[in-house]
């Protein structure tokens, strides 16, 4: 698994991370439990970056501030089909709590975003 090693430039970390998500999923074994999870956890784990991408498009300070807000939703998503995941595959513990470690910081990060522009951050 690659790291995560921009932690700054958020349009690459929501990238990578996505990227990882699916790098994960992918050597998943797929069953009637599994392949459900890995479903959601794709989609919730990629449309981080998706998301990130149109807030900087964004066409107000509103705008950007919602789009940001369903990045913090999309992201904590993620850390829930994660934990899912955990119970599923309990010998890739390791890997998940990395993918989940990784969720948990885009979740502050974008939590704090959306307090700054609330006027809530100071």
């Amino acid at each position: 698994m690659n790291e995560f090693q921009n932690n700054y430039d958020l349009e690459e970390r929501t990238a990578k991370f996505g990227e990882n998500i699916i790098r994960f999923c992918k050597n998943m074994k797929q069953d009637v439990v599994t392949k459900p999870v890995i479903s959601q956890l794709v989609r919730s784990g990629t449309s981080i970056g998706a998301n990130y991408m149109e807030a900087n498009g964004a066409s107000s300070k509103r705008d950007f501030r919602n789009k940001i807000f369903i990045c913090k939703k999309e992201t904590q998503e993620t850390k829930h089909w994660l934990r899912m995941m955990n119970e599923c595959v309990l010998e890739r513990e390791e890997e998940i709590k990395v993918l989940w470690r990784e969720a948990q910081e885009l979740t502050l990060i974008f939590g704090k975003i959306v307090a700054t522009l609330d006027g809530k951050g100071k």
